[in-house]
């Protein structure tokens, strides 16, 4: 399954993959920096400003399959900083791979039984 989510919640995973410029301190976990925003761009919180411009300086210039097989095939967790539920560049990247491959990216939420399911499967070293 391919999930966003944020630092707090899923940065331990072993299928974390940061999507932001910034990672915490003593990351040493996976990095796609080409999905990252660039600086001009952070400082936007208008969603009907930045989804149009993040589009076309980043997202319109990668292919969406060369993504998913670069951060792990079907089973990795995009990253930023952002709480669920507050407007994010790593949901702008979900719906982008959900338009161009039909992939759902779900936020993760490990009270849904789906998610609790998925979290037990890679703790067991099934994937």
């Amino acid at each position: 399954m391919i999930f966003t989510s944020n630092f707090k919640i899923a940065g331990h995973l072993p299928q974390a993959v940061a999507i932001s410029l910034g990672v915490p301190r003593g990351w040493q976990g996976a990095r796609c920096i080409v999905l990252a925003p660039p600086r001009p761009l952070i400082k936007i919180m208008d969603p009907e400003t930045f989804i149009p411009l993040y589009r076309a300086q980043v997202l319109d210039r990668l292919d969406p399959y060369k993504i998913i097989r670069d951060l792990g095939g079907d089973d990795f967790v995009m990253l930023c900083w952002e709480a669920p539920g507050e407007f994010c560049h790593r949901r702008v990247v979900a719906a982008w791979l959900r338009k161009h491959t039909g992939m759902l990216v779900e936020e993760l939420n490990p009270k849904l039984r789906r998610h609790q399911d998925w979290l037990r499967e890679i703790a067991g070293g099934q994937r």
